[in-house]
Order: structure tokens, then sequence, then C-alpha cells
């Protein structure tokens, strides 16, 4: 009945040029509604729900009504602050058991005299999509011990293209023998992909695209440059997990995801010194406080460096597995509720948790903040730090799937376009 009210209540956007962001996180639902002007997004409305503990699972939905019923709220003050109803949804997906690599495929020419061309070049990207695909199952049936998993793309991006050895960023023309192409993608089982276009549908929205949220991170610091160098490991520390993507000369070299989050630290606290999560949470959130004794303070502080211990190990394993890279970037970007935490950045700038990866130093380690988000502007006010990064690359891959139909300049966003579901 509340939901039947507020959506009679909701007036329709007057035109198509709105777009709704939903950070569907573990520890709080955020909904953006922005406006296209030209290449800029403005964001005219933004709303928060808070998650039950029981709503979500390792960043993936558990109880799909509870969802809704915080994402209806969400986006009910994101509407009320905008005046208006955006139809059209980008939601983002996390979890485990979304895979995100980027994949080479090496396609020997049969006529290595003839220039290559538009319909050859989709007819390699369509071959990597297939291998990339086949490999993303195995490796979901092999972790679920499921082999009948059914997944899907959710997204892909071009990396970069070299024809015999000699890298190009625009291969039409060339000749060659040997074409050598990186695609990123990123798939996900489809029963936590069903479970987001049901959550679409009971909140009568369409949906534009799902987006991988560590892909979607990316985006809102790449922005539409098809020749940026920029390079960094960009770190979503959310309730649930944490997603990690490696980004090198603005492409993204693949995505990782594992189940510790801000929540592992609150379970710690709350299990160590016997208390409910509720409270947990309070202790760690205010743990600066002079109002908190120092014997509580201490005990505490244990028990976050306890969670913080395997938290690093996560990470280093996440970053052990991009073996494809000479050199990780030594600069660290956080994102996301999780990272609020101050000892998570005392963790990562000063423990010895790099030393076995192929760092050339000591990466250093910053939020990202809302201004640097690339073509995405907030005239709200609301949107003041690290934790809406995310909805905000949300987006960006709305912005990007929406003028996916357009004409684009260079053949990087020709051939994105083609990628592009």
């Amino acid at each position: 009945m509340v939901l039947e009210k507020l959506r009679k209540a909701r007036k329709k956007a007057p035109a198509d040029d709105y777009i709704v962001a939903l950070d569907i996180g573990t520890e709080f639902v955020k909904a953006l509604i922005a406006k296209r002007e030209g290449e800029e997004l403005q964001i005219v409305g933004v709303g928060r729900a808070r998650q039950d503990v029981s709503d979500m699972h390792s960043g993936a939905i558990a109880d799909i009504s509870g969802v809704v019923r915080n994402c209806e709220e969400a986006l009910a003050d994101a509407e009320e602050q905008a005046g208006l109803q955006a139809k059209r949804a980008v939601i983002g997906i996390a979890g485990e058991l979304v895979k995100g690599v980027t994949d080479t495929i090496r396609y020997r020419r049969p006529q290595p005299d003839r220039p290559l061309d538009a319909s050859e070049m989709e007819f390699i990207i369509e071959k990597v999509q297939e291998r990339a695909s086949l490999k993303a199952q195995k490796q979901i049936a092999l972790e679920t011990g499921n082999d009948e998993v059914e997944v899907k793309l959710v997204n892909s991006a071009l990396v970069g293209i070299h024809i015999d050895g000699y890298k190009v960023s625009n291969p039409i023309g060339f000749q060659g023998r040997d074409v050598a192409v990186q695609i990123y993608t990123a798939f996900a089982p489809m029963v936590h992909i069903g479970a987001l276009e049901r959550v679409a549908d009971e909140l009568s929205l369409e949906l534009l695209a799902v987006a991988a949220e560590p892909f979607a991170v990316s985006r809102s610091v790449l922005g539409s440059d098809a020749s940026s160098n920029f390079t960094a490991i960009l770190a979503d520390v959310g309730g649930g997990t944490t997603d990690i993507a490696v980004v090198n000369d603005g492409g993204v070299e693949g995505t990782k995801m594992f189940g510790i989050g801000g929540r592992s630290f609150t379970q710690t606290i709350a299990n160590d010194m016997n208390l409910s999560y509720k409270d947990a949470e309070k202790l760690k959130v205010n743990i600066g406080h002079s109002q908190i004794k120092a014997s509580v303070a201490k005990d505490v502080n244990e028990a976050i460096d306890k969670t913080m211990e395997v938290w690093l190990a996560g990470v280093e394993l996440a970053l052990s597995e991009f073996d494809s890279v000479d050199h990780l970037p030594n600069r660290i970007l956080l994102c996301g509720g999780g990272s609020s935490l101050d000892k998570l950045v005392e963790g990562l700038e000063g423990s010895e948790w790099h030393k076995e990866l192929p760092f050339t130093k000591r990466p250093t380690v910053h939020h990202i903040n809302p201004s640097e988000v690339i073509g995405v502007t907030d005239s709200t006010g609301d949107v003041t730090d690290h934790t809406f990064i995310t909805a905000m690359g949300l987006l960006r891959v709305g912005y990007d799937t929406l003028i996916g139909s357009g004409d684009g300049d260079s053949i990087k966003e020709k051939l994105n376009r083609l990628l592009r579901i």
C-alpha cells in the first residue's frame, strides 16, 4: 500500500534526459538522480536508506522484498528532492561470484595483406567474449560446486590492440598477420542478475544496465577520454565485500572481489566484546571519540586489528592474481563506506603487506573525492564524500549506455559501442 501511494505521488520526468543510479550496498542503498546536460551529468536528487542485516549476504541480495522496500525509501527521497520521477536506471552488482577479467585473444589473419575492417574486428571481439564467458563459467562452477551455473556478461570494455606486436589506437586499415586484442569482461551468475531485474521491475524502473561495481568505480575516474593514461588500484570497501579494480593507462586490467568488508570488522567487535551488532557498529564508527573509555577503546582496536590482518591478506591475494601485469600501480584510491575506518588506511600505508607484490615502491593511499569524478557534478550539496563514488560511477555507466547508439569519433568508442549490451 505504501509503495502504491509513493508511486502515485511521483511526477514523471518530462524527458528521457534523467538517469537513476541504484547502489544496492550491504549496509545502505544509495539512489542518485542525474540530468544529462550535453556531456555532463548533474545530480539533482539524492537518497539513502539503511539495509537490515538479513537483506544482503556478501554483497548479493538475500531478501528481494526487503531490498525493494529500502530502494523505494531511498528513491522516494531522491525523487522528492529532484521534484520528478526518472525511470531509466543503472544498478550495481557486487559479490565474490562476479568475475571481471582482461583477456587477450590472438587472432592469426588468413589474409595479412588485406586491410583490417570493422566487420573483421566485430568477429574478433565476438571470439574474445565467447572465450571469456567459458572461463567465467568454469571459475564460478568450480567455486560453487555447481556445473550447471549460468553466467551472463554484464560489462565489456576495450583495453588495447596490437598488430604484429605494434600497439595501435585505431586498427582499421592496418595490414598484418597477428592481431592481439585485450578486452575487459565482467560476468555474474544469472541468479544475481535475475534478483536485480526483479528489484527494477518491482520499482517500475527501466533497467538501462547492470554494472559490476568495481567497473563502475573505474568509469567514475576515467570519463570519456579514449587516450587517458590514468593508472591506479581502485578499492571499493563496502559492508559485505571489497571490490578491487586495477586500471593501467586508462584500461581496466581486471577486477577482483572478496567477501570481507565493514561488517566483518563490526562482527569481530560484537563477538569479542559480547555486544549486539548495533552496539558494536556504534563503537566502531565512534572509536576516536574522547567519551569512549580507554579500556573499551583498547578492546575495540584489538578486534579491528584482528580483522585488519585478514583483510590485508585478502587485498594481497586479490592483487597477486593480476599476474599479467609487470608492475602494479603505486597509487591506491579508496571509496565505499567500509573505507571510512581510519585504521584501514593506516594498515594499507603502514604494514608490509605489499612486499611480495610487484610494486616498484610503497603505494600511496587516499580516498576518491566526488570532485574527482569526471563529467558528474552535484547540484544538491549532499554528495559530500567517498561513500557516493560507486553510485556516481553507475551514473557514468548509464551515460555510456545512452550514448552507445550515437556516433563516436575514435575507434575505441566505436568498438566499445560494439561491446555494450
